[in-house]
């Protein structure tokens, strides 16, 4: 199987597990702990702005 044909039978297979039909498809659930992201921030001592620059997204996020 090419890389191609590989990559499209796994988003079939993920768009067929998305709308509840049947699939043969691994799901892999992962637990992502709580992060007090203003604390973190605080410690730096950064604005919400400079904080938002360092890890790479926009302030609103």
């Amino acid at each position: 199987m090419s890389v191609y044909e590989s990559i499209k039978q796994g988003l079939n297979e993920a768009l067929a597990l998305a709308v509840g039909h049947a699939s043969d498809a691994r799901v892999h659930k992962v637990e992502v702990q709580a992060v007090d992201v203003a604390a973190i921030r605080a410690k730096t001592g950064l604005s919400q702005a400079a904080f938002a620059r360092c890890i790479g997204v926009t302030k609103r996020t």
